[in-house]
């Protein structure tokens, strides 16, 4: 029997949108919902056709889920020392996360995305997280996780590119995990720069203050929200880049904070514009000082998993000149030289399959109690 188009009155209002997933169909579903083909192509002129995603649905990271599924990867858990526990409990207040996207791949994880006002810096701005399949175990649901923040290259506003489903970093993260070469991290992607200019991480007198925001208010965001650990083997940078030289030069300046980077095809020393020729603030957030001064204090170690492509001849040279001069004493360095590796994102995490996310892994602290 066919539909008569003077019968099909339906507003949006009506009905609301529908959301239609082929991918359930089988044979004699196929063949009923031939005859509705009109009807369907009807609802899309008219826009009544929602998509399956839960992008920018509410979603929260408070409770552990049954349903997750997944083994955490890397070391086993560590003891704490005389019966302290390593673990910390999200302190709250919980924000206000959204889906940015779902990680079919790692049992549907969701990357999720909030606007934060950091109390500390001043600077408002957005961070996205992911969490590993591991995290919701119930046998999990009184550990704490480690963590990495990582950081994109260029201005890294008003997105951070790890979060994308071009990149998949995070499937990726989920990947060697199963494969044993990573610790289930807590993935954490903040923007870096408030204005289209280059803060260099820093807090540059008479600028926004993105040092005290990448190092004290995004951790203290994700420890409201997230089991984490309350010793620095728990937390680690990643970056390319800019990036990169945020994540040596906070490892390097806050040693008794975090404990290793992944510093991709990095800048070494501050080049930002807005310095002014301020030579003592610049020394204060220069990673070649911030290492002579570590090696002098003699500690706290640090782990700096250096990586650069071999098309990077510029960066290679300076890479290596800083390893020469300060990879000694408490400040560990390691190079992974990618094999026609170019200056981008896609190099980089080919570059920590083939060793450095093992390497950093075996340094840091897996999910502990």
């Amino acid at each position: 029997m066919g539909i008569r188009p003077a019968a099909f009155r339906i507003s949006h209002e009506e009905i609301g949108p529908v959301c239609v997933d082929v991918r359930k169909q089988d044979p004699v579903e196929r063949s009923v919902k031939k005859r509705w083909l009109t009807v369907f192509v009807a609802l899309l002129s008219l826009g009544l056709i929602a998509g399956c995603s839960d992008q920018g649905d509410p979603v929260s990271f408070g409770a552990p889920s049954s349903s997750a599924s997944g083994a955490p990867g890397g070391s086993a858990d560590t003891p704490p020392a005389g019966g302290a526990s390593l673990a910390q409990m999200a302190t709250g207040p919980q924000a206000t996360w959204k889906v940015q996207r779902t990680v079919e791949a790692a049992d549907n994880t969701k990357i999720a995305v909030t606007t934060y006002h950091g109390p500390k810096s001043g600077f408002t701005g957005k961070v996205w997280v992911w969490a590993p399949p591991a995290y919701f175990q119930k046998e999990n649901a009184n550990k704490g996780f480690p963590v990495m923040i990582a950081l994109p290259g260029g201005l890294g506003y008003p997105n951070n590119y790890w979060f994308g489903a071009d990149l998949k970093l995070q499937e990726d993260f989920y990947k060697w995990t199963q494969e044993g070469k990573a610790l289930p991290f807590i993935v954490v992607m903040p923007v870096l720069n408030p204005d289209k200019q280059y803060h260099d991480c820093s807090d540059i007198p008479g600028s926004e203050k993105m040092g005290t925001w990448l190092t004290e208010d995004v951790p203290n965001l994700v420890r409201e929200n997230f089991r984490t650990l309350k010793t620095r083997d728990g937390w680690g940078y990643m970056g390319s880049s800019s990036g990169g030289f945020c994540s040596l030069k906070s490892v390097l300046q806050y040693p008794d904070r975090f404990k290793a980077a992944i510093p991709s095809g990095p800048d070494i020393v501050p080049d930002s514009p807005l310095w002014h020729g301020d030579v003592a603030a610049m020394r204060a957030n220069n990673p070649e000082y911030l290492a002579s001064r570590l090696i002098k204090k003699g500690g706290p170690d640090v782990y700096l998993g250096f990586q650069v492509g071999t098309t990077e001849v510029s960066d290679m040279a300076q890479v290596k000149k800083f390893i020469k001069q300060y990879g000694k004493g408490p400040v560990h360095t390691r190079l992974q030289v990618i094999g026609a590796g170019e200056h981008n994102a896609a190099s980089y995490t080919r570059g920590m399959d083939e060793g450095t996310i093992q390497w950093i892994s075996e340094q840091m602290q897996g999910p502990s109690t």
